[in-house]
């Protein structure tokens, strides 16, 4: 098992510390890996080769139920949380309970962050853009993967 990349957001707090004391990049990303597919671990991968590490920012069964609705998440935070870190492109993880990243942003001040070509920086949410901004982060929006989503694999599996 991969429990021991599964960190509180003060251990993470604590390892960019001690990554930038060492002159190297954090990557920060998140979201609900609810059904892992290729074009997540597409994306994963590509943040991962932002930096020398990549930390993923888990939304927690709460969270999920309030972004996606009452069927979601279908697969429970820890077990989520447990195969996004046996990725090999994925160095830690943390579970977060916020609808938006704000506060763990503002915790791990990540060098750099990426999102999926969903955003454009602008679309951002304004408390986590000036959170990145106030951390110097660098925010990257990274390509989808045409026809890779949660959300399609679920109608796909209704309508079969």
């Amino acid at each position: 098992m991969h429990r021991g990349r599964i960190l509180t957001t003060e251990a993470l707090s604590g390892i960019r510390d001690d990554m930038a004391r060492a002159g190297q990049r954090l990557v920060f990303t998140n979201g609900c890996f609810d059904l892992l597919h290729a074009g997540h671990v597409r994306y994963l991968q590509q943040a991962r080769d932002l930096g020398h590490a990549l930390a993923v920012g888990l939304n927690s069964d709460r969270s999920v139920r309030e972004l996606k609705g009452d069927g979601r998440p279908i697969n429970a935070e820890d077990d989520r949380a447990e195969v996004v870190a046996a990725l090999g492109c994925v160095d830690y993880v943390v579970i977060f309970d916020g609808k938006r990243a704000t506060d763990i942003l503002r915790a791990v001040r990540p060098h750099v962050y990426a999102k999926g070509g969903d955003y454009t920086p602008e679309s951002l949410d304004p408390d986590e853009r000036a959170v990145l901004a106030a951390a110097d982060a660098e925010v990257r929006i990274l390509p989808l993967v045409p026809g890779r989503s949660t959300t399609a694999a679920l109608e796909r599996m209704r309508n079969r």
